[in-house]
């Protein structure tokens, strides 16, 4: 047995309203989670413990190109999920590096 259920002229208007409303927050949230966050201070205590060095010593380690960096690809810094709110040094370091996959 097919149910068919037929959808009232105010229940689209209600559904339009609604996501006419979504996408004006969502556009703000993402702005506001592109901004430019603060540089990550080496001194910072969760830096302190994970290692964090903004100019990496180890050969092809690079926050550019670690898997928690979410930096655009040839930035200066950018953020990092390890570190939320901070940017990080794009040539950094840190004990969390994992390298992304190709």
């Amino acid at each position: 047995m097919i149910m068919t259920k037929s959808i009232t002229r105010r229940a689209v208007v209600i559904r339009g309203l609604v996501v006419g409303s979504i996408i004006p927050v969502q556009t703000f949230v993402s702005s506001v989670i592109r901004a430019e966050s603060p540089s990550l201070d080496p001194n910072d205590p969760t830096a302190k413990a994970l290692g964090y060095i903004p100019q990496s010593t180890k050969s092809g380690e690079t926050c550019s190109n670690c898997n928690q960096f979410q930096g655009n690809a040839g930035g200066a810094q950018g953020p990092c999920t390890i570190f939320p709110g901070k940017s990080v040094a794009a040539a950094g370091w840190c004990m969390s590096w994992v390298k992304k996959p190709a």
